[in-house]
């Protein structure tokens, strides 16, 4: 019997018309984005469907994914497939919370909801920024940023030769400059609307933990891979802190996928828009099985799991 991991992406994997043809064929998954839509007081159908310019807005795309996740994993659910341990990168980590059973959907569809208002809010345009680091080892990207002066820090690990920097928009750039000097084959400035992952969005994760405190939190029943541990989190004491302190911490990425390898998963589904997340799981361990659900064709690769 094969061990399932369910997975789930981040922001950037978002695309206008993700999540429709679950919507039109299948009952559970309007019934999320018509409840989302009610929740959230915005049509979700709208902007996940039409191109408009707020899907690519931190505020709304978070919400946005969330929300197409979530109509995707009620559809999968009813095929009666069930992982034995979950993980997701970034607000993806939420999508991992609901299949462990830690989060009702609807409660972590409001908490990303506003998860993205605090993160887009967090710090003014123009003070922070981005950059993707390719080709560099962990230990010298994190040298580089420790001999950098101000703030900037590893906002992502998400496999082998593929880092991402964050911080004060100059200490990013000194330091991307640095990479490049140490021999990386590239670095990237990303087009985001802050520093997120960085120590700059600390004052969102402390806001974002008083909108935890109200919400009603699980034992999980399977263990899911915290992105600030890469370790599993089986209790449910901890995970108010760990969602809060997740805003302003690197994502191990990487490590919460090797810590699931060392547990003998032997499939990753991933759940939602792209195949983001398949990819990195290839560039860590490429023996690894990995399906990937974004549309409802997709559906039929899952046979083989029933």
């Amino acid at each position: 019997m094969k061990k399932i991991a369910f997975v789930f992406p981040g922001q950037g994997a978002q695309y206008a018309g993700m999540g429709k043809d679950f919507y039109e064929q299948f009952p559970e998954s309007r019934e999320v984005f018509d409840k989302a839509s009610e929740l959230l007081g915005m049509d979700m159908r709208e902007l996940c469907f039409e191109e408009n310019d707020r899907l690519d807005l931190t505020e709304y795309t978070q919400a946005a994914m969330i929300t197409t996740i979530g109509a995707i994993l009620k559809k999968i659910e009813t095929l009666g497939i069930r992982p034995q341990v979950a993980g997701g990168l970034s607000l993806g980590e939420y999508g991992a919370l609901v299949s462990a059973g830690v989060l009702d959907l609807y409660d972590a569809i409001r908490l990303v909801r506003l998860r993205g208002q605090l993160m887009q809010e967090a710090v003014p345009a123009g003070v922070g920024a981005m950059a993707a680091v390719l080709g560099m080892e962990q230990q010298q990207v994190e040298q580089a940023c420790e001999q950098t002066p101000g703030v900037v820090s590893i906002a992502n690990y998400n496999c082998p030769g593929q880092l991402v920097i964050s911080g004060e928009a100059a200490a990013v750039e000194a330091a991307s400059n640095r990479l490049k000097e140490m021999g990386a084959k590239r670095v990237v400035p990303l087009k985001v609307s802050g520093p997120f992952h960085s120590a700059l969005l600390q004052p969102a994760g402390e806001k974002l933990y008083e909108a935890l405190k109200d919400t009603e939190i699980h034992k999980p029943v399977i263990p899911y891979t915290a992105n600030v541990t890469a370790d599993y989190v089986t209790d449910d004491a901890d995970i108010r802190e760990l969602l809060a302190r997740q805003i302003s911490s690197s994502v191990r990425w990487q490590q919460c996928v090797e810590r699931m390898i060392a547990d003998g998963v032997d499939v990753f589904v991933e759940i939602g828009p792209g195949r983001t997340i398949s990819s990195f799981v290839k560039k860590i361990d490429r023996t690894k099985e990995t399906i990937n659900i974004d549309k409802a064709e997709d559906l039929e690769k899952l046979s083989e799991l029933r």
